[in-house]
C-alpha cells in the first residue's frame, strides 16, 4: 500500500513552524498584485485554486455544492523564502487585505540552519526584555537646598570632549603678567581634542547602508553642524567613503574607521595631501558588540559596482574582515603601532582611538591605553549593538552588556586617578526602546563621555521595519524592503535622502532638548555629569550593587 503521506511531503514544513504567518482576506483583496510585487523575499505568490463552494441561487434556497476556480494570495511553505514579517505588503495594500502576524509557537530556530551553514542575519539580538538602561531612573533632583535650573530658559552647553585630556600640572601653560599663555619652549605633547555633541552616529559603512541612506545621514550631520550649531560627528564604518567627501570641507564632521579588512584605505591615504580639512577622528575597529571575536562581513549580494569601486575589490564577492588586525600579534603591539601610525599620518592633529567589543577583557585594553599618550579614547560596543551581517549564535549568545562593562572600566580609571583624562565612548543597545536621551544620560552618569548610536538611526530616521522579534532583520541579504541596507537600485530608490536628513536633524534637536531636561534638575549646565552616579537609582538590588548606584523601590 502507498503510505498515507508521501515521503517527499514528509520532509516539508507546515506554515505553523514559520516565524510569521500571512493573514489574507479574500473578501477585501482586489487582486492588484502589489503585495507580491514588493515582497523582498518572495514569501507570497499569486495562485489559482479550485475550491468547493456551497451556494444557493434558485428561488427556493436549496444549498448546492459547486467547484470554482479562484485567484488567491498564498504563503510559500519554503524555509528559504520564509516571511520575515516586514509588513511591506500591508504598506502597499489599498484595502488592508493582507498582513503578517507573529507566530509565538514557531519552530524557526530548529530549521534556520540550511546547507550546513550557521544562520546569518542582520539587525539586533532577539531579546524583547527590558534592558538595564531602561530600568535606570534619575533620582537626584535639586530643589530647595540646591535650586534646579530652568531647562527652558537657562543657557546650556551640552558638549563633550573627544581626545585625551592632560592633567593641569602637565599642560604647557605659563602665566605672564597675570595672563595665561602657551609655553612654546616646552616639548610636552598636547593631544588633539575635539568638542562634540555627546551623542554620535556610530559606524555604518558605505556598503552596509545604501547610497541614499548614507548620504541622508551625512547631509543631516552637516546641517546640524553648520545651521543648528550642534557639533554632531558621524563614523564612516569600514570600507572607505565616497572620494569627493575626502576632499570636501565636510570631512571634519566624519570619524574615519579603519578595520582589519583595510577596505577603502588606499584611497584615504592617497587623499591625505589633498584634504582641505582633517577628519574629526580616526577609529580603529577591533571588534563589534553584536559579534565579539569576529570580523566584519559584507556579503556578496551587496558588493555591487559602486561599493566594489570604493573598496577596490571585484564585484559580487564576500568581503570578510579578519577577527583581528593580522599584522599584529598582541593587543599591546596593535594598540601602540596602529594608534601611533595613524597619528603620524595626520601629523598628530587628529584624535585616534580603538573600538572594541564589550567583554571581560575590556579592562585589559583600557589599562594599556591609559599608558599610551597618543590614545585619544576607548569605544566599547555592548552586546545589544546591531550588525549588518552576523551569525545568529553570535548576536544572541555572545558579548557583554554595555552598562556594567562601561561602569567597571570607568571605576578602573577612577582608581588610577585618570577618569578625567581618557574618554570612554559607550555603544550597543542605546535607545532600544526609543529612549535615546534617557539611555544616553544614564550611560554618561555611569562614566561615558559620549555615546554612539547606529540601529536607532535606521529605525528613527528611515523607518526600519526590524525589531527584536526577528522581524525583517534581513540587512545582510541586500533585500531590505525600505531601501536602507541594500545596493539594489530598485529597492534603494524607495528611500529619499532628503527625508532621512530631515529626520536626523529632528532626532538630535529633540535629544538636545531632552538632555537639558534631565541635567537641569541636577544643576548641570556647562559640563556633563560624567560619572555622577549618585544621580541614578534602580529597583533591582543586584543591578544596584553591580553598578554601584543606589537601590530605590
Amino acid at each position: 500500500m502507498e503510505p498515507a503521506l508521501p515521503l517527499d511531503h514528509n520532509h516539508q514544513l507546515s506554515l505553523k513552524e514559520f516565524p510569521y504567518l500571512i493573514r489574507w482576506r479574500d473578501d477585501c483583496c482586489k487582486r492588484c498584485g502589489r503585495c507580491t510585487a514588493v515582497c523582498p523575499v518572495k514569501a507570497i505568490v499569486p495562485a489559482v485554486k479550485v475550491r468547493r463552494i456551497v451556494q444557493s441561487e434558485s428561488p427556493i434556497p436549496t444549498p448546492t455544492a459547486v467547484r470554482k476556480i479562484v485567484h488567491v494570495i498564498e504563503q510559500v511553505p519554503d524555509i528559504e523564502r520564509y516571511c520575515t514579517g516586514c509588513g511591506t505588503c500591508t504598506l502597499v495594500c489599498p484595502n488592508d487585505a493582507i498582513e503578517p502576524e507573529y507566530n509565538p509557537v514557531n519552530k524557526f530556530l530548529h530549521f534556520k540552519n540550511r546547507g550546513g551553514e550557521g544562520y546569518r542575519r542582520g539587525g539586533r539580538r532577539n531579546d524583547p526584555a527590558v534592558s538595564t538602561l531602561d530600568r535606570l531612573k534619575f533620582t537626584r533632583i535639586s530643589m530647595l537646598t540646591d535650586p534646579a535650573l530652568d531647562a527652558g530658559r537657562h543657557e546650556f552647553r551640552v558638549r563633550t570632549l573627544l581626545g585625551r585630556i592632560l592633567p593641569p600640572e602637565e599642560l604647557p601653560i605659563v602665566v605672564t603678567d597675570g595672563t595665561l599663555g602657551v609655553d612654546t619652549t616646552s616639548d610636552t605633547f598636547v593631544p588633539p581634542v575635539r568638542e562634540i555633541f555627546p551623542i554620535m552616529i556610530g559606524s555604518m559603512s558605505v556598503g552596509a547602508l545604501s547610497p541614499p541612506m548614507w548620504e541622508g545621514l551625512a547631509m543631516g550631520v552637516a546641517y546640524l553642524n553648520e545651521v543648528e550649531n550642534l557639533p554632531v560627528v558621524m563614523c564612516t564604518g569600514e570600507g572607505g567613503v565616497p572620494p569627493r567627501l575626502l576632499k570636501s570641507r565636510f570631512l571634519k564632521y566624519m570619524v574615519l574607521q579603519i578595520a582589519s579588512g583595510y577596505f577603502g584605505w588606499d584611497e584615504i591615504i592617497h587623499a591625505i595631501p589633498h584634504m582641505v580639512e582633517d577628519p574629526a577622528a580616526i577609529e580603529i575597529k577591533y571588534g563589534q558588540g553584536a559579534k565579539p571575536g569576529d570580523g566584519g562581513l559584507l556579503m556578496a549580494q551587496k558588493v555591487m559596482k559602486l561599493i566594489a569601486s570604493i573598496r577596490g575589490v571585484p564585484q559580487f564577492v564576500d568581503l570578510a574582515s579578519p577577527p583581528t588586525h593580522q599584522t599584529k600579534y598582541s593587543i599591546e603591539e596593535a594598540v601602540a603601532k596602529m594608534i601611533q601610525s595613524m597619528s603620524m599620518a595626520w601629523g598628530f592633529r587628529v584624535p585616534v582611538y580603538p573600538k572594541i567589543s564589550g567583554t571581560k577583557t575590556a579592562r585589559a585594553v583600557l589599562n594599556n591605553l591609559a599608558r599610551n599618550p597618543y590614545a585619544a579614547a576607548l569605544s566599547i560596543d555592548g552586546e545589544d549593538g546591531g550588525t549588518g551581517a552576523a551569525y545568529n549564535v553570535s548576536i544572541d549568545k555572545m558579548g557583554h552588556p554595555i552598562a556594567s562593562n562601561l561602569r567597571e572600566c570607568y571605576l578602573d580609571l577612577v582608581r588610577q586617578g585618570k577618569q578625567n583624562e581618557l574618554p570612554l565612548i559607550a555603544a550597543g543597545g542605546i535607545a532600544k526602546k526609543g529612549n535615546l536621551a534617557a539611555n544616553a544620560a544614564a550611560l554618561i552618569m555611569l562614566g561615558a563621555s559620549a555615546v554612539s548610536i547606529g540601529k536607532y538611526m535606521m529605525q528613527a530616521a528611515a523607518n526600519c521595519f526590524g525589531d527584536e522579534y526577528n522581524r525583517c532583520n534581513i540587512c545582510n541579504t541586500g533585500k531590505c524592503p525600505r531601501g536602507i541596507t541594500t545596493q539594489d537600485p530598485k529597492l534603494f530608490r524607495r528611500l529619499d535622502p532628503d527625508k532621512v536628513a530631515e529626520r536626523v536633524v529632528e532626532i538630535f534637536k529633540a535629544a538636545n532638548v531632552e538632555l537639558k531636561k534631565i541635567f537641569a534638575p541636577m544643576g548641570r549646565s556647562t559640563e556633563l555629569p560624567i560619572g555622577m552616579s549618585d544621580g541614578l537609582s534602580v529597583d533591582d538590588k543586584a543591578i544596584a550593587e553591580r553598578l554601584e548606584i543606589s537601590y530605590a523601590c
